[in-house]
């Protein structure tokens, strides 16, 4: 029989009782929940209040441990009083888990202390004081017959996640089946950290820590919840908060204060706990970044986006400005005890490499990242590619296997909460290209493919037929463990996931917003339940100004993300406002319904196709629910037949494995370019396309050009 608790290892004053009944917990095979070593941290009149230990159990309630290193235990029976009491103070704030004055949920307490040998000496009636002889037989002992989803509702309310999943307004529903309703299920459905989530946020290393996971799968609110429990356990840390989207500024400050008020009943020291964007600018604390206090800090020089234009290459600025940075320092100021960052995938190697060095001898740097949101096509390097080896030759940074009982460095989150199946799965079959028509007989329909097979298997697919291999078939799913069944069983899939064409654009954005005045008025969703993205980011602030203005004519307001708002706003929490966005302010949001507009520009591109495809899965993951992808001609009937192809086969993903030279080529073929590149092939084309037509109608003869030339030309040609 395996163990059925969960060890959660956080960290207290008490390290060695605390090593000890975490490994009893690891080891029996008796009982069931989640134990945690170091948490909760409780607000209490006389301040925050940490708990040595935690063990939550389906069968026996709650058990509050009172730890004990020594051989002395005190007045233990006041200690557990008192323990009892503020616990029972917080979990009655939660009216669910409450009948009249009644707690429904039991508090227990016992007194652990390995190193007393006689416990039973020092007993107490109704008082449990325990080594590792007896502790079993005394746990034993505790019972609960608990209602329905109880144990849920008390997990839920230990770790706050149903106090910081609330949505920005409150959701007024009077249809259960309305899409409103069935957000409001969906929502609470989500209420407790999984297993491997409440490891990420608790668990910490002096080193770096990188924790991996799909669009969806909790990796901001994880984060969010890492900073405030590494803030409530050490206030006098200087903790930073950064991300790459401006627009989450709003969101971690939300999360976090939630978290911290809801945990230790105060407000963070916003002093010491920084949420900072990565390149920052002078003018205060709210314009501040991890960059420009970098430079500040170290009597470097600092340059903003327009003298880093004028400096160095185009589309590399923020990379070449840290460069920079790092190349004119040799002994950095320690700036942080710990600096947490999201969406690293959108980071260079030097962004990072700034943070490593802005940190004490600890190193405590957190970076999460999804590979498949990178919008520059390129993959998330290596630790050791990004920090460099030690003088000895040895990686500076590496992420061994875990061992037992040691808190994990490398940490993967497959579950996907946010997207359902049929939805991630349409948005991985169009960002790759797997059903895409072939441009020509015998070539690959694919846009891009991971470099390495097993990035699959670790973002929640499993193999139903074939080899994750190179050059092999396969035909990959995802399971009910990676893709809960309760994110699409709430609708049909032809609701969840709709693509329409139509003649013009006109005619787009008129049943555009018919739809949005429905799920108003209709639906029950409000305004912030809706977001319309604009995949090309050049073009979103023309192409939705005709939309915005209908939607005033019948009395909706609405803005564009970061342009009629502050940078660091999505949302618009203050009036009800319908969010318009391009597709970089979008990455960190998410939203019910999700409508993606002018999408057949998707399919007709061939140049920067990778990146263009990204924006696509990009827009799509951002839905919890619905999602309208819409288009216009005969472009979108094609992107129509690649989801109906994926539809056809029940949403599996079927394609044959590339090889290297193959994916070399899609690398090349499908590649970023800048302006300037473009403008050279296309007139470099023009010129091949005038060579041919001269040849072809005698004006040119083969024997008018230079034959090393044309035999260069056919080797190449034949290549």
């Amino acid at each position: 029989m395996s163990n059925k608790v969960t060890v959660v290892r956080g960290t207290n004053d008490k390290p060695a009782s605390s090593a000890a009944l975490a490994k009893f917990f690891a080891e029996q095979t008796k009982f069931e929940g989640q134990f945690f070593v170091g948490y909760p941290i409780i607000g209490t009149p006389e301040g925050r209040y940490p708990i040595d230990a935690l063990w939550v159990s389906p069968n026996s309630g709650i058990v509050i441990f009172d730890l004990i290193e020594g051989k002395d235990p005190g007045e233990f029976y006041e200690r557990q009083d008192d323990l009892a009491n503020k616990f029972e103070a917080k979990l009655k704030a939660h009216r669910e888990l409450t009948r009249k004055r009644e707690l429904l949920v039991p508090i227990h307490t016992v007194t652990f202390a390995p190193a007393i040998t006689n416990a039973s000496k020092f007993a107490e009636e109704d008082y449990y004081i325990c080594n590792l002889s007896n502790l079993e037989d005394a746990l034993s002992e505790l019972r609960w017959d608990k209602e329905n989803d109880l144990y849920e509702r008390a997990l839920s309310a230990i770790q706050s996640i149903s106090a910081i999943r609330k949505g920005r307004t409150k959701r007024v529903i009077k249809r259960e089946d309305s899409r409103g309703g069935k957000l409001k299920r969906l929502e609470d459905s989500i209420a407790t950290l999984d297993n491997i989530q409440g490891k990420a946020v608790i668990e910490t290393v002096d080193g770096v820590q990188r924790i991996r996971g799909l669009a969806g799968s909790g990796k901001t609110i994880v984060l969010a919840l890492k900073a405030a429990y590494l803030h409530a356990q050490h206030p006098d840390w200087r903790i930073a908060v950064t991300f790459n989207t401006r627009s989450l500024k709003g969101q971690f400050r939300r999360l976090i204060n939630a978290f911290c008020i809801e945990q230790t009943g105060e407000e963070p020291d916003w002093e010491n706990l920084r949420i900072l964007n990565a390149w920052g600018a002078p003018g205060g604390t709210e314009r501040d970044g991890v960059y420009h206090e970098f430079c500040r800090a170290n009597n470097l020089p600092y340059y903003d986006f327009q003298s880093a234009r004028r400096s160095f290459r185009s589309g590399k600025e923020f990379e070449s400005v840290c460069e920079e940075a790092l190349k004119n320092i040799k002994n950095p100021k320690k700036l942080y005890d710990a600096i947490l960052v999201d969406e690293a995938q959108d980071f260079s190697p030097a962004f990072l490499r700034l943070c490593f060095e802005s940190l004490d001898e600890n190193k405590r740097l957190v970076y999460a990242y999804d590979e498949l949101q990178n919008l520059s096509g390129e993959s998330m390097p290596s630790p050791e590619d990004i920090f460099g080896t030690n003088p000895d030759g040895t990686p500076a940074v590496s992420f061994p296997q875990p061992q037992e009982g040691q808190p994990r460095r490398d940490i993967i989150l497959e579950k996907c909460y946010r997207n359902s199946r049929p939805v991630l799965v349409t948005a991985h079959a169009l960002g790759f290209g797997i059903y895409r028509n072939p441009p020509k007989e015998g070539s690959l329909g694919l846009v891009q493919m991971f470099d390495h097979p097993h990035l699959w298997s670790e973002i929640g697919y499993d193999v139903r037929e074939g080899e994750l291999k190179e050059g092999s078939s396969v035909i990959l799913y995802r399971t009910e463990e990676s893709s809960p069944k309760f994110l699409e069983s709430h609708s049909p899939i032809d609701d969840l996931v709709q693509f329409i064409k139509f003649e013009s654009e006109d005619a787009q954005n008129e049943w555009l917003v018919k739809e949005i005045i429905q799920n108003l008025k209709k639906d029950e969703l409000r305004h912030d339940d809706i977001v319309i993205i604009n995949p090309d980011p050049l073009k979103t602030r023309k192409k939705v100004g005709p939309i915005r203005s209908q939607l005033l004519e019948k009395g909706v307001n609405s803005h564009l993300a970061g342009v009629d708002t502050n940078p660091d706003v999505f949302f618009e929490t203050d009036t009800d406002s319908i969010t318009f966005t391009g597709i970089y302010r979008v990455k960190g949001n998410e939203a019910g319904m999700v409508y993606i507009i002018n999408c057949h520009d998707c399919q007709s591109a061939f140049i920067n196709l990778a990146s263009i495809r990204n924006r696509l899965f990009t827009a799509i993951t951002r839905s919890k629910a619905w999602v309208r992808v819409l288009g216009v001609g005969d472009e979108m009937d094609r992107l129509i037949e690649e989801y109906r192809r994926l539809k056809d086969m029940n949403f599996e993903l079927v394609f044959k494995y590339p090889t290297e030279e193959e994916r070399r080529h899609l690398q090349i073929i499908h590649r970023d370019m800048t302006a300037e590149e473009r403008k050279r092939i296309e007139s470099q084309e023009r010129g091949l396309a005038n060579l041919i037509e001269d040849l072809d109608a005698g004006k040119v003869h083969l024997e008018d050009l230079d034959e090393g030339l044309v035999q260069k030309l056919r080797s190449l040609l034949e290549k």
